[in-house]
């Protein structure tokens, strides 16, 4: 099977036309450096099957950082039979500084041309006859965003396939050779080829970026976008959650139990109370979960996360970060792993392992579903959205914290290199494959987690089975009394300790757990939780929920970033004390006020 390395700078839309290419849904955002990892799909070209491999960002080949060395390793110990090159049109005078040093390499090449639109629209024309000439290989202008030149390049990539030679691996060391050379050659084949008006500038980007990036203005209108983000997962979430529970509860009463009425009582609380309650009250939150990633889809390739890594840069510099850092914990919405692996951007070794200090607080989507039910159920509607705002804002604070500890220790002398693209408003398209793909990874990595620790806790709030489920005398509340003098203080009781216990495994347990100790579905269990505890008790327990200890593959992915089982112990250890002093805190604080 013959296989094509894609190539390109950071910020090129290279993932945009992966995905349009492969029908694939790698993670797409309208900042550098999204793509840290390799991947891979395989496509249908003329007659046969190719194997299209998408490598991550790189500006040049001399590179440090880990997703350069990425990038390298995989030409120097791979046989690629095409270099496919994808470029910003509107950027070649820097662009095509990569596609001249690759050419070094003598390896057949193809080089797109992406955002073609957007450079017509900017006025600037680009010969590509003329650059194909130049440059000696085929040029194909393209939109990856709006699938325009798809086919062209289809059948421009099956063609340099069919007349390339043999593949080989990249001997790089040909490439370390006179980079003065390679600038004026820029110069020259630029000069010929493209054409740039006096002002060839986004007015519409200029009039946002006057008003998102001014001076005072920026931050509080990003916070406050966030807040009206939440606001609008509400208004329009709530129902949604309130209508899957419904068809849940319904499909429950009126077919599963029925049809298990007349099975053993032991085996029918099991399936009932344990994994029928258990994963139907995760999946009951789906429809947030849905709502958060199409609406943080939209701030991501619009552009914004970069002006708020802009504009948080200077505060985050006093912390031993930059704003790079910033824009790795907002991925952290999604889920911790990715952004961690984000951090191979980062040369320095120093801000690379304080940022994966920091990333674990993000506040990720296993914890947002159990965060929404405590306050769909305690909370009164025009004060959930705040409360869940609050969280997202304690996430930033405990972040911070640890920067400022940590920061003599995890120094960096790195100066922060930031593209700052114009405003993009995503397709329909590009939501929906997020939304999709975001779900899809929550239901399938989660899946195996939720359903071994609803098992595990229903065996442990059941046994033995002659004494009354989730009571003092089973292994549960055995258990819970064990920990009791921990987390008495933090006013979490016994029964909710247990949850706790299990989400250190995975914070997609937490609400299941507490589905099946109450033995009720999502709608009983709202109704429960509410009538025993009171809000100073679910905030604490919300608090230590969204900082302590990261799930297990986050710690595994700590490890492998790290290479270090020191840095991962501290990095497990420090949320959990800070977990414990913070809603001690609070708690404490809170029933001294006579709350």
């Amino acid at each position: 099977m013959k296989r094509v390395a894609l190539l390109g700078m950071p910020n090129t839309g290279k993932s945009t036309f992966f995905n349009r290419l492969t029908g694939a849904s790698a993670k797409v955002g309208n900042w550098p450096g999204i793509t840290v990892d390799l991947l891979s799909a395989r496509v249908l070209l003329g007659s046969e099957m190719v194997e299209i491999v998408d490598l991550p960002g790189i500006y040049n080949l001399h590179g440090f950082a880990e997703d350069e060395r990425v990038a390298r390793t995989f030409l120097e110990e791979n046989p690629v039979d095409l270099l496919l090159v994808v470029s910003n049109a509107t950027q070649l005078d820097r662009q095509l500084a990569l596609v001249l040093q690759l050419q070094e390499l003598g390896q057949p090449m193809l080089l797109l041309l992406n955002m073609s639109d957007e450079a017509r629209r900017l006025g600037i024309r680009i010969d590509e006859s003329r650059l194909a000439g130049e440059l000696g290989i085929p040029v194909v202008s393209i939109s990856a965003k709006h699938g325009m030149g798809m086919d062209a390049a289809r059948d421009a990539i099956t063609r340099a396939l069919a007349g390339a030679h043999p593949a080989r691996k990249a001997a790089l060391e040909q490439v370390f050779h006179d980079d003065d050379a390679l600038e004026s050659r820029l110069e020259q084949v630029f000069h010929d080829t493209v054409q740039v008006p006096l002002s060839a500038t986004d007015r519409l980007t200029d009039r946002l970026d006057r008003v998102l990036l001014h001076p005072w203005l920026g931050l509080p209108l990003f916070f406050l976008a966030m807040l009206a983000m939440f606001e609008a997962v509400y208004a329009l979430g709530t129902p949604l959650q309130d209508g899957v529970a419904w068809m849940l509860e319904t499909i429950k009463t009126d077919a599963v139990a029925p049809a298990v009425a007349h099975w053993n009582p032991v085996l029918r609380s099991f399936l009932l109370d344990g994994i029928f309650d258990g994963i139907g009250t995760v999946l009951s939150f789906l429809p947030i979960i849905v709502l958060f990633f199409l609406f943080m889809a939209i701030v991501e390739d619009s552009g914004y996360m970069s002006r708020a890594a802009f504009l948080m840069d200077a505060f985050m510099s006093r912390l031993g970060l930059d704003g790079r850092a910033f824009v790795m914990q907002l991925m952290g919405f999604g889920c911790n792993v990715p952004a961690l692996m984000g951090t191979r951007v980062m040369r320095s070794r120093g801000l690379r392992l304080l940022t994966m200090m920091i990333i674990p607080f993000s506040l990720c989507s296993a914890r947002l579903q159990v965060f929404v039910f405590f306050t769909t159920a305690i909370f009164t509607a025009w004060a959930a959205p705040l409360v869940l705002f609050s969280l997202y804002v304690a996430s930033f604070l405990a972040a911070m914290l640890t920067a400022l500890i940590y920061r003599r220790r995890l120094s960096n002398d790195e100066p922060l290199l930031l593209e700052l693209p114009p405003y993009r408003f995503p397709t329909a398209k590009q939501m929906w494959l997020r939304g999709w793909r975001e779900v899809t990874h929550f239901v399938r990595e989660a899946t195996g987690f939720i359903l071994l620790g609803v098992i595990l806790v229903w065996a442990l709030t059941h046994s033995p089975f002659d004494v009354p489920p989730a009571s003092p005398q089973t292994l549960a509340g055995q258990l819970a009394r064990l920990f009791s003098p921990v987390f008495a203080p933090l006013g979490i009781d016994h029964l909710m300790t247990i949850t706790l216990l299990f989400g250190f495994v995975a914070k997609e347990v937490v609400l299941g757990a507490m589905a099946v100790i109450y033995g009720v579905g999502q709608g009983e269990l709202a109704g429960i939780v509410h009538g025993q505890v009171d809000w100073v008790q679910a905030y604490s327990f919300m608090l230590f929920v969204l900082i302590y200890t990261p799930c297990l593959s986050t710690v595994a992915v700590l490890k492998q970033e790290s290479r270090s089982w020191r840095f991962t112990a501290l990095a497990v250890g420090w949320p959990l004390l800070l977990a414990w002093l913070v809603s001690f805190a609070f708690y404490q604080g809170a029933r001294w006020l006579g709350f």
